[in-house]
């Protein structure tokens, strides 16, 4: 299995700490956001991990890359240096999968958890069919800005959509999943239909109706740093568990 963090965005509600900065740089408690990521990736195993990011903020991650002094990852840069360039995260990730010979988790770089990926990935071995991370949110003031998700007993996804207008459920789909190599054929089908390039949810919305996709739900804390509040929720966060 190989993985995938998504990495080509420009953060324009984080400005100006993303002005030349990207996301997954950016610190929490004495680290970049992506090393939380990796942290995680680390512990199953996985030997083979791509960045996806655009050209913009490649040699910053070229940078980072350097000094950790890490082997096992490849940075790939999509040819935008803006947001009206940027070629969206499902188009990102279906151009990979052409390259990524393989099953592969794929997580958004400005995710950021405290849960183990490994029974996750031990679900993924045993049922061979997409996972996609899920949380409780518990909050139907903000669940309307994600994907709701409802389950049946066996965590099979039975309902996914892309922020409801009237939520159902406060358990939400994290822009984490698990793919089995063959969704590449869903990815350019989904891409050359016209769909939204860029809104992984989008995509899983419309993929649950075509095939079986099972839930995962994720343990401790999650944030989607894609606000000044949740970043600094995350970092009042790690930086308690320091103190």
């Amino acid at each position: 299995m190989k993985a995938v963090i998504l990495a080509g965005g420009f953060a324009r509600r984080l400005w100006p700490l993303t002005i030349d900065r990207p996301k997954p740089l950016l610190p929490v408690a004495g680290k970049p956001i992506i090393e939380y990521l990796l942290d995680k990736i680390d512990e199953l195993e996985i030997e083979d991990i791509t960045i996806s990011t655009n050209t913009k903020f490649k040699p910053n991650f070229d940078a980072w890359l350097s000094k950790s002094g890490r082997k096992d990852i490849m940075i790939i840069a999509e040819a935008a240096r803006s947001e009206r360039e940027k070629v969206g995260a499902v188009k990102a990730l279906a151009n990979l999968t052409a390259v990524v010979k393989d099953d592969y988790l794929v997580v958004a770089g400005d995710n950021l958890f405290t849960s183990s990926l490994r029974d996750m990935i031990e679900v993924y071995r045993q049922l061979k069919v997409p996972i996609v991370g899920l949380y409780d949110i518990r909050d139907f003031r903000v669940v309307k800005n994600y994907s709701t998700v409802i389950i049946n007993a066996d965590n099979r996804i039975l309902e996914f959509t892309e922020k409801p207008e009237n939520p159902k459920t406060t358990m939400i789909g994290t822009c984490l999943y698990i793919f089995p190599n063959r969704i590449l054929t869903r990815l350019e089908e989904y891409i050359e239909g016209g769909l939204n390039p860029d809104s992984p949810g989008r995509f899983i919305e419309w993929f649950c109706k075509k095939e079986l996709v099972y839930g995962y739900l994720l343990e401790g804390a999650w944030w989607d740093i894609g606000t000044m509040q949740s970043y600094n929720n995350a970092k009042r966060y790690f930086s308690n568990l320091r103190k």
